[in-house]
């Protein structure tokens, strides 16, 4: 006897689906909470412990600007976030329109990510995380 489960998770609109449900559902969080509002006590447990912003801090507060089109405030909170949103937003469209339309002729073009590029990426995300925190000019810029 089949579980219902398994009927479910193995359709291929399933996995697609699940994660713009999770992503909503994290837009509605951060629209609900306000994340730039100063007045409340702050919802990140890294700052909270040692009082630096984490990528995360910024990251949260650039998807917040980002989803009320405030561009250029969501690129001071986290520039490689923002810079980044386009193409993981690329990938995932490549990665799930064939699965929601598998039965579409045309394909999104595709590019592809070489370790090289990788570590430049997470070479100067982790950069920007150390230098966003330094308290003199110029990284007091991005200091929020």
């Amino acid at each position: 006897m089949r579980r219902w489960v398994t009927d479910v998770v193995v359709r291929p609109w399933f996995a697609p689906l699940a994660i713009l449900s999770c992503f909503a559902a994290a837009a509605a969080g951060v629209v609900a909470t306000n994340p730039t509002d100063d007045t409340g006590p702050t919802t990140c447990l890294f700052k909270l412990a040692t009082g630096f912003d984490c990528p995360g801090c910024g990251g949260t507060r650039a998807f917040y600007y980002v989803l009320t089109l405030n561009l250029p405030e969501a690129a001071r909170h986290h520039v490689m976030a923002v810079f980044a949103a386009p193409f993981i937003a690329w990938m995932y469209l490549g990665w799930a329109l064939p699965r929601l339309f598998p039965r579409r002729t045309w394909r999104l073009p595709t590019f592809h990510l070489t370790p090289g590029l990788i570590t430049v990426f997470l070479s100067a995300w982790g950069a920007f995380t150390i230098l966003r925190n330094l308290p003199w000019e110029p990284f007091t810029f991005f200091y929020v």
